[in-house]
């Protein structure tokens, strides 16, 4: 949270959320306000509005959303507000809620905020005014260096996914806590957590596009809120690999895929790296290729932006590594995940054939790297790629 000498008139916090029916279905079991104007289409259409029209409170109550999580942020005593319900919000409405800080009073350490929640067309559907008391942790003593206890915590992006589910449950038996992104797949990622906690390890889900940078700085808001701390990132984000001839690829496919595994990249650490700088230590873990040593016909879109990936790797072991964060990466072989589900089995045989070790990888081998880079026994790692192919690329 920030501190109340911290907090500057002018600072500005917002947040995000699209209106939905379950939404709507959750407020009325919660509350018990069934209003006919809410729940009742026959109803709604009889009267002026014509559509049900989401409850005032419940829009106006990710105001608290926005003080208890950004500004100030934990901690926040909120004690006061008026409001005055401009426009009718329905399902399907993204509410943008922000705030501004128009005063402070020293005496009670106390804010005041200026509180708007406007519609995707930028109407403002809700204003007023908050009071909010910042209510400061008392300070702990600090532990002699000897009793301190270490605390480990990844985030997995992509941890849904083959190799990140493998890394999610490798990195739980190691002793790390867990964050386990996800985009789309809750169920899967609600059963991952699952498995992490019957372990007795800590899991955490946090859903974010990472090509939107606001969405990562939330989800690291949230872990951090949670953990207080994230020691390593394991980057297994990717998507769909088609065989695209040269004749037929566009640049908005190679753009997808850049927009996946670089700007992904990109707004993931510069959320993170900041949170490892203040602790002088991280680990940053890559999935890479082996496709951009050894390419595959077709694949172009595929191999320029992890051939990408990996010189921003290397690039930013170099600008890290006085600040104690290492940044590796791991370069997989064809992996038995559901990305390879499309490649004809002949085509598996044939690699294995060649694979001195005689077959393909399994998530698990991945997984194994992973728990060595981030571990304390690879601290003297920094820029390398581990390969896990079986032996097929050898350098």
């Amino acid at each position: 949270m920030k501190k109340f000498d911290a907090i500057k008139v002018g600072d500005r916090a917002e947040i995000k959320h699209l209106i939905t029916q379950s939404d709507i279905d959750r407020f009325v079991e919660l509350t018990g306000d069934d209003n006919r104007m809410h729940v009742d289409k026959e109803y709604a259409q009889q009267t002026a509005y014509k559509k049900p029209v989401a409850h005032g409170m419940l829009g106006a109550s990710f105001i608290s959303t926005v003080i208890g999580t950004k500004l100030p942020g934990d901690g926040a005593l909120w004690f006061a507000q008026n409001l005055e319900f401009l426009l009718p919000v329905r399902v399907g409405d993204t509410l943008v809620v922000k705030a501004e800080v128009m005063n402070k009073i020293e005496r009670t350490e106390t804010i005041e905020l200026k509180t708007e929640i406007f519609n995707q067309n930028k109407q403002k559907v809700t204003t007023g005014m908050a009071k909010v008391k910042v209510v400061e942790q008392k300070k702990v003593p600090t532990l002699s260096k000897s009793k301190k206890i270490k605390q480990h915590v990844a985030l997995v992006v992509g941890g849904t996914g083959g190799i990140g589910q493998a890394a999610c449950l490798q990195l739980a038996k190691d002793g790390f806590d867990v964050a386990i992104h996800y985009c789309k797949n809750k169920a899967l990622a609600e059963e991952i957590q699952k498995k992490i906690v019957a372990m007795g390890r800590k899991a955490l889900l946090v859903k974010a596009d990472i090509t939107d940078l606001h969405q990562v700085e939330d989800a690291i808001v949230k872990i951090i809120r949670h953990f207080h701390v994230i020691t390593a990132v394991v980057n297994c984000a990717t998507s769909e690999i088609p065989n695209i001839k040269l004749q037929d690829l566009e640049w908005n496919i190679i753009q997808d895929h850049l927009d996946i595994h670089v700007k992904g990249f990109f707004n993931i650490q510069k959320c993170v790296v900041p949170e490892m700088e203040k602790r002088g230590y991280g680990k940053i873990i890559n999935m890479t290729t082996q496709a951009i040593e050894k390419p595959n016909a077709q694949w172009l879109h595929y191999i320029i932006s992890k051939s990408a990936l990996h010189g921003f790797t290397k690039g930013l072991a170099i600008e890290l590594a006085s600040k104690g964060i290492r940044v590796n990466c791991v370069s997989p072989g064809m992996t038995d995940t559901e990305l390879i589900a499309n490649i004809p089995e002949k085509v598996k045989l044939l690699v294995e054939a060649q694979t001195p070790l005689g077959r393909i990888a399994s998530p698990e081998d991945v997984a194994g790297a992973i728990s060595f880079l981030v571990s304390e026994k690879s601290d003297f790692l920094t820029g390398e790629t581990i390969r896990v192919n079986g032996g097929q690329v050898m350098l």
